[in-house]
Protein backbone atom coordinates (compact mmCIF):
# COMPACT_ATOMS: atom_id res chain seq x y z
CA UNK A 1 0.00 0.00 0.00
CA UNK A 2 2.94 2.34 -0.64
CA UNK A 3 1.03 4.30 -3.26
CA UNK A 4 -1.97 4.81 -1.01
CA UNK A 5 0.26 6.29 1.66
CA UNK A 6 1.21 9.06 -0.75
CA UNK A 7 -1.46 10.00 -3.22
CA UNK A 8 -4.42 9.13 -0.97
CA UNK A 9 -4.21 12.69 0.29
CA UNK A 10 -5.94 13.59 -2.96
CA UNK A 11 -9.34 12.77 -1.53
CA UNK A 12 -8.81 13.43 2.21
CA UNK A 13 -12.12 11.99 3.28
CA UNK A 14 -14.77 9.91 1.52
CA UNK A 15 -16.83 8.07 4.16
CA UNK A 16 -20.25 6.47 3.68
CA UNK A 17 -23.59 8.05 2.86
CA UNK A 18 -26.24 8.38 5.60
CA UNK A 19 -28.69 11.20 4.97
CA UNK A 20 -29.04 14.36 2.95
CA UNK A 21 -28.07 16.87 5.59
CA UNK A 22 -24.46 18.08 5.63
CA UNK A 23 -23.10 18.94 9.06
CA UNK A 24 -19.58 19.36 7.77
CA UNK A 25 -18.00 20.60 4.56
CA UNK A 26 -14.44 19.72 3.56
CA UNK A 27 -12.84 21.68 0.76
CA UNK A 28 -9.45 20.81 -0.71
CA UNK A 29 -7.75 23.27 -3.04
CA UNK A 30 -4.99 23.30 -5.62
CA UNK A 31 -2.34 23.94 -2.95
CA UNK A 32 -3.17 20.52 -1.51
CA UNK A 33 -2.73 18.95 -4.95
CA UNK A 34 0.71 20.57 -5.24
CA UNK A 35 1.63 19.02 -1.90
CA UNK A 36 0.35 15.65 -3.07
CA UNK A 37 2.29 16.06 -6.33
CA UNK A 38 5.46 16.48 -4.33
CA UNK A 39 5.09 13.54 -1.96
CA UNK A 40 3.43 11.36 -4.60
CA UNK A 41 6.52 11.07 -6.77
CA UNK A 42 8.09 8.29 -4.70
CA UNK A 43 5.06 5.93 -4.71
CA UNK A 44 4.55 6.60 -8.42
CA UNK A 45 8.19 5.71 -9.10
CA UNK A 46 7.75 2.43 -7.27
CA UNK A 47 4.49 1.65 -9.08
CA UNK A 48 6.24 2.11 -12.44
CA UNK A 49 8.86 -0.53 -11.62
CA UNK A 50 7.38 -3.18 -13.89
CA UNK A 51 8.63 -6.31 -15.61
CA UNK A 52 9.68 -5.97 -19.24
CA UNK A 53 9.32 -9.18 -21.26
CA UNK A 54 12.41 -10.36 -23.12
CA UNK A 55 13.00 -9.56 -26.77
CA UNK A 56 13.02 -12.62 -29.05
CA UNK A 57 14.98 -12.19 -32.23
CA UNK A 58 15.89 -14.71 -34.95
CA UNK A 59 19.50 -14.52 -36.11
CA UNK A 60 19.38 -14.43 -39.95
CA UNK A 61 22.77 -16.11 -40.39
CA UNK A 62 22.46 -18.99 -37.94
CA UNK A 63 18.65 -19.08 -37.75
CA UNK A 64 19.01 -19.40 -33.97
CA UNK A 65 16.44 -17.72 -31.77
CA UNK A 66 18.18 -15.14 -29.60
CA UNK A 67 16.70 -13.98 -26.32
CA UNK A 68 17.54 -10.49 -25.08
CA UNK A 69 16.58 -9.78 -21.48
CA UNK A 70 15.62 -6.22 -20.57
CA UNK A 71 15.53 -5.00 -17.00
CA UNK A 72 14.46 -1.66 -15.51
CA UNK A 73 17.32 -0.47 -13.34
CA UNK A 74 15.63 2.66 -12.04
CA UNK A 75 12.70 4.99 -12.50
CA UNK A 76 12.93 8.67 -11.70
CA UNK A 77 9.86 10.91 -11.69
CA UNK A 78 11.17 14.50 -11.83
CA UNK A 79 7.72 16.03 -12.15
CA UNK A 80 4.18 15.12 -11.19
CA UNK A 81 1.37 17.57 -11.76
CA UNK A 82 -2.23 17.21 -10.60
CA UNK A 83 -5.07 19.48 -11.66
CA UNK A 84 -8.79 19.46 -10.92
CA UNK A 85 -11.13 18.71 -13.81
CA UNK A 86 -14.43 20.53 -13.16
CA UNK A 87 -17.37 18.20 -12.50
CA UNK A 88 -15.19 15.16 -13.14
CA UNK A 89 -12.08 14.49 -11.07
CA UNK A 90 -8.35 15.01 -11.33
CA UNK A 91 -5.94 15.16 -14.28
CA UNK A 92 -2.49 13.60 -13.78
CA UNK A 93 0.58 14.47 -15.79
CA UNK A 94 3.96 12.96 -14.96
CA UNK A 95 7.39 12.82 -16.52
CA UNK A 96 9.36 9.65 -15.85
CA UNK A 97 12.90 8.76 -16.86
CA UNK A 98 13.56 5.02 -17.17
CA UNK A 99 17.00 3.45 -17.10
CA UNK A 100 17.15 0.00 -18.71
CA UNK A 101 19.78 -2.69 -18.82
CA UNK A 102 19.74 -4.75 -22.01
CA UNK A 103 21.55 -8.06 -21.67
CA UNK A 104 23.25 -8.82 -25.00
CA UNK A 105 25.51 -11.71 -25.95
CA UNK A 106 28.54 -9.48 -26.28
CA UNK A 107 28.09 -7.11 -23.35
CA UNK A 108 25.18 -5.47 -21.49
CA UNK A 109 23.78 -2.25 -22.85
CA UNK A 110 22.40 0.59 -20.73
CA UNK A 111 19.66 2.86 -22.09
CA UNK A 112 17.66 5.79 -20.79
CA UNK A 113 14.16 6.45 -22.03
CA UNK A 114 11.91 9.42 -21.10
CA UNK A 115 8.16 8.83 -20.86
CA UNK A 116 5.31 11.28 -20.30
CA UNK A 117 2.20 9.87 -18.63
CA UNK A 118 -1.21 11.49 -18.91
CA UNK A 119 -4.25 10.21 -17.02
CA UNK A 120 -7.68 11.33 -15.92
CA UNK A 121 -9.10 10.07 -12.62
CA UNK A 122 -12.88 10.09 -12.29
CA UNK A 123 -14.31 10.60 -8.78
CA UNK A 124 -17.70 8.96 -8.24
CA UNK A 125 -19.66 7.03 -5.60
CA UNK A 126 -20.64 3.39 -5.56
CA UNK A 127 -24.01 1.93 -4.59
CA UNK A 128 -23.30 2.11 -0.85
CA UNK A 129 -21.98 5.64 -0.99
CA UNK A 130 -18.27 5.03 -0.71
CA UNK A 131 -15.98 6.95 -3.06
CA UNK A 132 -14.66 5.29 -6.18
CA UNK A 133 -11.72 6.69 -8.08
CA UNK A 134 -11.08 5.20 -11.50
CA UNK A 135 -8.80 5.94 -14.41
CA UNK A 136 -11.05 6.81 -17.34
CA UNK A 137 -8.28 7.72 -19.78
CA UNK A 138 -4.54 7.12 -19.84
CA UNK A 139 -1.74 7.46 -22.35
CA UNK A 140 2.03 7.15 -22.39
CA UNK A 141 4.23 9.14 -24.76
CA UNK A 142 7.73 7.73 -25.21
CA UNK A 143 10.71 9.87 -26.05
CA UNK A 144 13.90 8.77 -27.78
CA UNK A 145 16.12 6.18 -26.12
CA UNK A 146 19.70 7.31 -25.53
CA UNK A 147 22.92 5.80 -24.22
CA UNK A 148 24.51 7.46 -21.17
CA UNK A 149 27.56 9.62 -21.83
CA UNK A 150 30.77 7.64 -22.06
CA UNK A 151 29.03 4.43 -23.12
CA UNK A 152 29.42 2.85 -26.54
CA UNK A 153 26.35 3.25 -28.72
CA UNK A 154 24.82 0.11 -30.18
CA UNK A 155 23.99 -0.29 -33.82
CA UNK A 156 21.05 2.01 -34.69
CA UNK A 157 19.02 -0.97 -35.87
CA UNK A 158 19.40 -2.73 -32.51
CA UNK A 159 18.61 0.46 -30.61
CA UNK A 160 15.47 1.04 -32.67
CA UNK A 161 14.38 -2.59 -32.25
CA UNK A 162 14.86 -2.48 -28.47
CA UNK A 163 13.00 0.82 -28.15
CA UNK A 164 10.10 -0.43 -30.27
CA UNK A 165 9.90 -3.55 -28.11
CA UNK A 166 9.88 -1.49 -24.91
CA UNK A 167 7.18 0.84 -26.20
CA UNK A 168 5.02 -2.00 -27.45
CA UNK A 169 5.20 -4.04 -24.27
CA UNK A 170 5.27 -1.24 -21.70
CA UNK A 171 2.68 1.23 -23.02
CA UNK A 172 -0.37 -0.48 -21.58
CA UNK A 173 1.49 -1.75 -18.51
CA UNK A 174 2.37 1.77 -17.39
CA UNK A 175 -1.29 2.75 -17.47
CA UNK A 176 -2.19 -0.44 -15.61
CA UNK A 177 0.34 0.53 -12.94
CA UNK A 178 -1.27 3.93 -12.55
CA UNK A 179 -4.69 2.29 -12.40
CA UNK A 180 -3.40 -0.15 -9.79
CA UNK A 181 -2.13 2.75 -7.73
CA UNK A 182 -5.59 4.30 -7.87
CA UNK A 183 -7.13 1.00 -6.77
CA UNK A 184 -4.91 1.15 -3.71
CA UNK A 185 -6.49 4.51 -2.99
CA UNK A 186 -9.91 2.90 -2.98
CA UNK A 187 -8.80 0.14 -0.61
CA UNK A 188 -7.11 2.68 1.62
CA UNK A 189 -10.14 4.96 1.63
CA UNK A 190 -12.37 2.00 2.42
CA UNK A 191 -10.76 1.81 5.85
CA UNK A 192 -12.36 5.17 6.64
CA UNK A 193 -15.77 3.55 6.83
CA UNK A 194 -16.46 2.93 10.49
CA UNK A 195 -16.74 4.56 13.86
CA UNK A 196 -14.11 6.73 15.52
CA UNK A 197 -14.22 6.79 19.33
CA UNK A 198 -15.29 9.97 21.06
CA UNK A 199 -15.47 8.48 24.54
CA UNK A 200 -15.65 5.04 26.18
CA UNK A 201 -19.20 4.44 24.92
CA UNK A 202 -19.55 6.98 22.12
CA UNK A 203 -18.36 7.29 18.53
CA UNK A 204 -18.58 9.56 15.51
CA UNK A 205 -18.99 8.55 11.88
CA UNK A 206 -18.59 10.85 8.91
CA UNK A 207 -20.48 10.02 5.73
CA UNK A 208 -20.80 11.68 2.35
CA UNK A 209 -24.14 13.28 1.57
CA UNK A 210 -23.68 13.72 -2.17
CA UNK A 211 -21.22 13.42 -5.01
CA UNK A 212 -18.24 15.77 -4.55
CA UNK A 213 -18.47 19.18 -6.18
CA UNK A 214 -15.36 19.75 -8.27
CA UNK A 215 -14.34 23.08 -9.74
CA UNK A 216 -11.16 24.14 -11.54
CA UNK A 217 -9.42 24.93 -8.26
CA UNK A 218 -11.00 22.77 -5.53
CA UNK A 219 -13.04 19.74 -4.57
CA UNK A 220 -15.81 20.24 -2.01
CA UNK A 221 -17.39 17.44 0.02
CA UNK A 222 -20.71 17.70 1.83
CA UNK A 223 -20.49 15.39 4.82
CA UNK A 224 -22.90 14.25 7.50
CA UNK A 225 -21.52 13.61 10.98
CA UNK A 226 -23.43 11.08 13.05
CA UNK A 227 -22.67 10.65 16.73
CA UNK A 228 -23.48 7.39 18.50
CA UNK A 229 -23.99 6.54 22.15
CA UNK A 230 -24.07 2.84 23.02
CA UNK A 231 -24.56 2.11 19.34
CA UNK A 232 -27.58 4.39 18.97
CA UNK A 233 -27.39 7.58 16.89
CA UNK A 234 -27.86 10.97 18.50
CA UNK A 235 -30.78 12.52 16.65
CA UNK A 236 -31.68 16.20 16.65
CA UNK A 237 -34.53 17.85 14.74
CA UNK A 238 -33.47 18.17 11.10
CA UNK A 239 -32.10 21.50 9.97
CA UNK A 240 -34.54 23.44 7.83
CA UNK A 241 -31.63 24.86 5.82
CA UNK A 242 -28.63 22.66 4.93
CA UNK A 243 -25.27 23.96 6.00
CA UNK A 244 -23.36 25.69 3.19
CA UNK A 245 -19.75 26.75 3.60
CA UNK A 246 -19.10 30.07 1.85
CA UNK A 247 -16.48 29.88 -0.87
CA UNK A 248 -14.45 32.70 0.65
CA UNK A 249 -14.31 31.05 4.10
CA UNK A 250 -10.98 30.37 5.76
CA UNK A 251 -7.41 31.48 5.17
CA UNK A 252 -6.16 32.05 1.64
CA UNK A 253 -2.95 30.02 2.11
CA UNK A 254 -4.70 26.92 3.46
CA UNK A 255 -4.65 23.55 1.71
CA UNK A 256 -7.85 22.32 3.34
CA UNK A 257 -10.85 24.18 4.72
CA UNK A 258 -13.28 22.40 7.04
CA UNK A 259 -16.62 23.93 7.98
CA UNK A 260 -18.43 22.66 11.09
CA UNK A 261 -22.10 23.56 11.48
CA UNK A 262 -24.03 24.55 14.59
CA UNK A 263 -25.89 21.25 14.23
CA UNK A 264 -22.67 19.30 14.80
CA UNK A 265 -21.92 21.19 18.02
CA UNK A 266 -25.49 20.66 19.23
CA UNK A 267 -25.21 16.92 18.55
CA UNK A 268 -21.88 16.66 20.35
CA UNK A 269 -23.20 18.45 23.44
CA UNK A 270 -26.33 16.31 23.49
CA UNK A 271 -24.11 13.24 23.32
CA UNK A 272 -22.04 14.44 26.29
CA UNK A 273 -25.16 15.21 28.27
CA UNK A 274 -26.82 11.86 27.52
CA UNK A 275 -23.62 9.98 28.32
CA UNK A 276 -23.39 11.71 31.69
CA UNK A 277 -19.88 12.85 30.83
CA UNK A 278 -20.60 16.38 32.06
CA UNK A 279 -21.74 15.22 35.50
CA UNK A 280 -19.26 15.31 38.37
CA UNK A 281 -18.99 15.00 42.13
CA UNK A 282 -16.95 17.64 43.94
CA UNK A 283 -15.37 16.40 47.14
CA UNK A 284 -12.63 17.54 49.48
CA UNK A 285 -10.24 16.18 52.03
CA UNK A 286 -11.82 16.30 55.48
CA UNK A 287 -8.56 17.01 57.27
CA UNK A 288 -7.39 19.67 54.82
CA UNK A 289 -6.94 23.07 56.42
CA UNK A 290 -8.44 24.93 53.46
CA UNK A 291 -11.28 22.54 52.63
CA UNK A 292 -14.70 24.20 52.97
CA UNK A 293 -16.50 21.02 51.94
CA UNK A 294 -17.29 19.78 55.43
CA UNK A 295 -20.17 20.37 57.80
CA UNK A 296 -18.10 22.48 60.19
CA UNK A 297 -17.32 25.04 57.49
CA UNK A 298 -20.90 25.03 56.18
CA UNK A 299 -22.18 25.34 59.75
CA UNK A 300 -20.55 28.78 59.98
CA UNK A 301 -22.73 29.89 57.07
CA UNK A 302 -25.87 27.92 57.87
CA UNK A 303 -26.56 27.38 61.60
CA UNK A 304 -28.93 24.47 60.97
CA UNK A 305 -26.05 22.52 59.44
CA UNK A 306 -24.02 22.98 62.63
CA UNK A 307 -26.97 21.83 64.71
CA UNK A 308 -27.60 18.69 62.66
CA UNK A 309 -23.90 17.83 62.37
CA UNK A 310 -22.06 18.64 65.61
CA UNK A 311 -19.07 16.60 64.39
CA UNK A 312 -17.26 17.47 61.13
CA UNK A 313 -18.50 15.31 58.27
CA UNK A 314 -17.57 15.29 54.57
CA UNK A 315 -19.69 17.28 52.12
CA UNK A 316 -20.19 16.44 48.45
CA UNK A 317 -21.48 18.61 45.61
CA UNK A 318 -23.33 16.36 43.18
CA UNK A 319 -23.45 18.17 39.84
CA UNK A 320 -25.91 16.79 37.31
CA UNK A 321 -26.91 18.22 33.93
CA UNK A 322 -30.53 17.50 33.16
CA UNK A 323 -30.65 20.15 30.43
CA UNK A 324 -28.52 19.95 27.32
CA UNK A 325 -25.68 22.52 27.21
CA UNK A 326 -26.06 25.23 24.61
CA UNK A 327 -23.24 26.38 22.33
CA UNK A 328 -23.60 29.77 20.66
CA UNK A 329 -21.44 30.69 17.69
CA UNK A 330 -21.04 34.35 16.81
CA UNK A 331 -18.31 35.96 14.75
CA UNK A 332 -15.03 35.61 16.69
CA UNK A 333 -16.92 34.44 19.76
CA UNK A 334 -17.99 30.98 20.94
CA UNK A 335 -19.78 30.50 24.25
CA UNK A 336 -21.17 27.57 26.19
CA UNK A 337 -24.08 27.69 28.62
CA UNK A 338 -24.53 25.02 31.31
CA UNK A 339 -27.53 24.69 33.59
CA UNK A 340 -26.72 21.99 36.14
CA UNK A 341 -28.61 21.01 39.26
CA UNK A 342 -26.19 21.02 42.18
CA UNK A 343 -27.16 19.02 45.23
CA UNK A 344 -25.19 19.58 48.44
CA UNK A 345 -24.99 16.43 50.55
CA UNK A 346 -23.33 15.58 53.85
CA UNK A 347 -22.35 12.16 55.16
CA UNK A 348 -24.44 11.17 58.16
CA UNK A 349 -23.25 9.00 61.04
CA UNK A 350 -24.52 5.84 59.31
CA UNK A 351 -22.31 6.62 56.27
CA UNK A 352 -25.36 7.50 54.15
CA UNK A 353 -25.49 10.88 52.46
CA UNK A 354 -28.15 13.37 53.51
CA UNK A 355 -29.30 16.19 51.24
CA UNK A 356 -28.72 19.62 52.76
CA UNK A 357 -29.99 21.78 49.90
CA UNK A 358 -30.08 21.89 46.10
CA UNK A 359 -29.47 24.68 43.61
CA UNK A 360 -30.30 25.49 40.00
CA UNK A 361 -27.09 26.92 38.55
CA UNK A 362 -26.44 28.77 35.30
CA UNK A 363 -22.82 29.02 34.13
CA UNK A 364 -21.82 30.95 31.02
CA UNK A 365 -18.46 29.97 29.60
CA UNK A 366 -16.12 31.31 26.98
CA UNK A 367 -15.18 28.50 24.57
CA UNK A 368 -11.81 28.55 22.86
CA UNK A 369 -11.43 26.04 20.03
CA UNK A 370 -8.19 24.58 18.67
CA UNK A 371 -7.02 21.71 16.48
CA UNK A 372 -4.36 19.17 17.40
CA UNK A 373 -3.35 16.77 14.62
CA UNK A 374 -6.78 15.39 13.66
CA UNK A 375 -8.93 16.47 16.59
CA UNK A 376 -10.97 19.52 17.48
CA UNK A 377 -10.38 20.48 21.11
CA UNK A 378 -11.75 23.12 23.46
CA UNK A 379 -10.96 25.00 26.65
CA UNK A 380 -13.37 27.03 28.76
CA UNK A 381 -13.32 29.92 31.21
CA UNK A 382 -16.17 31.42 33.20
CA UNK A 383 -17.91 34.49 31.77
CA UNK A 384 -19.36 36.83 34.35
CA UNK A 385 -20.95 35.64 37.59
CA UNK A 386 -22.40 32.22 38.23
CA UNK A 387 -26.18 32.49 38.55
CA UNK A 388 -28.03 30.32 41.03
CA UNK A 389 -31.41 29.79 42.66
CA UNK A 390 -32.30 27.65 45.66
CA UNK A 391 -34.52 24.71 44.65
CA UNK A 392 -34.93 22.99 48.02
CA UNK A 393 -33.45 23.11 51.52
CA UNK A 394 -33.40 20.78 54.51
CA UNK A 395 -31.39 23.22 56.63
CA UNK A 396 -33.76 26.16 56.82
CA UNK A 397 -33.55 29.47 55.02
CA UNK A 398 -30.66 29.76 52.56
CA UNK A 399 -29.06 33.14 51.95
CA UNK A 400 -28.28 33.26 48.17
CA UNK A 401 -25.34 35.60 48.79
CA UNK A 402 -23.68 33.08 51.10
CA UNK A 403 -24.32 30.24 48.68
CA UNK A 404 -22.86 32.31 45.87
CA UNK A 405 -19.67 32.77 47.89
CA UNK A 406 -19.51 29.04 48.54
CA UNK A 407 -19.99 28.14 44.86
CA UNK A 408 -17.29 30.54 43.75
CA UNK A 409 -14.89 28.90 46.21
CA UNK A 410 -15.51 25.20 45.71
CA UNK A 411 -17.50 24.79 42.48
CA UNK A 412 -15.94 26.91 39.73
CA UNK A 413 -12.42 25.40 39.58
CA UNK A 414 -13.49 21.71 39.73
CA UNK A 415 -16.08 22.40 37.02
CA UNK A 416 -13.53 24.05 34.73
CA UNK A 417 -10.96 21.32 35.38
CA UNK A 418 -13.53 18.67 34.51
CA UNK A 419 -14.78 20.43 31.37
CA UNK A 420 -11.33 21.26 30.08
CA UNK A 421 -10.11 17.69 30.60
CA UNK A 422 -13.18 16.42 28.76
CA UNK A 423 -12.97 18.90 25.88
CA UNK A 424 -9.22 18.41 25.72
CA UNK A 425 -9.78 14.81 24.62
CA UNK A 426 -11.20 16.28 21.43
CA UNK A 427 -13.45 14.98 18.72
CA UNK A 428 -12.07 13.48 15.51
CA UNK A 429 -12.26 15.61 12.38
CA UNK A 430 -12.61 14.13 8.89
CA UNK A 431 -9.30 12.67 7.81
CA UNK A 432 -7.33 9.69 6.55
CA UNK A 433 -4.76 7.56 8.31
CA UNK A 434 -1.43 9.31 8.93
CA UNK A 435 -2.75 12.67 7.74
CA UNK A 436 -2.55 15.58 10.16
CA UNK A 437 -3.78 19.14 10.04
CA UNK A 438 -0.68 21.35 10.09
CA UNK A 439 -0.60 24.95 11.35
CA UNK A 440 -4.40 25.04 11.68
CA UNK A 441 -6.37 28.23 12.25
CA UNK A 442 -9.86 28.21 13.75
CA UNK A 443 -12.35 30.93 12.84
CA UNK A 444 -15.71 31.26 14.60
CA UNK A 445 -18.41 32.65 12.35
CA UNK A 446 -22.12 33.26 12.79
CA UNK A 447 -23.56 29.79 13.24
CA UNK A 448 -20.54 27.75 12.15
CA UNK A 449 -16.82 27.20 12.67
CA UNK A 450 -14.13 27.15 9.98
CA UNK A 451 -10.81 25.34 10.23
CA UNK A 452 -8.13 26.38 7.75
CA UNK A 453 -5.05 24.24 7.63
CA UNK A 454 -2.12 22.96 5.71
CA UNK A 455 -1.65 19.21 5.51
CA UNK A 456 1.16 17.02 6.79
CA UNK A 457 1.51 13.34 5.97
CA UNK A 458 3.32 11.22 8.55
CA UNK A 459 4.69 7.87 7.40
Amino acid sequence: MVGARGLSLLLLVFPTISNARPDTVVRINQAALRYVSDIGKAPLQQALQIMVPPLFDLDKDSEVLQVTRIQILSVHVPSLHLQFIPEFGVHLSAAANFTFKVFRVTEPLELTLPVVLQAEAHVTQDSIGTPVVSISACSSLFGTATVPDGKDSPHPTLLARVQTHIQTTMGSKLCLSVSGLVQEFNVHLGTLIGLTPVGPESQIRYSMVSTPTISSDSISLDIDATLFLLGKPIVLPANAIPFVLPWHAGAKDAMATVGLSQHLFDSALLLLQKAGALNLDVTGQLNSADNPLNTSELGQLFPEVARQFPEPMPVVLKVRLGATPVATLHTNNATLRLQPLVEVLAMASNSAFQSLFSLDVVVNLNLQLSVSKTKLQGTTSVLGDIQLAVVSSNVGLIDPAQVHLLMGTVFEKPLLDHLNALLGLGIALPGVVNLCYSDPEVFVQEGYVVISSRLRYQR
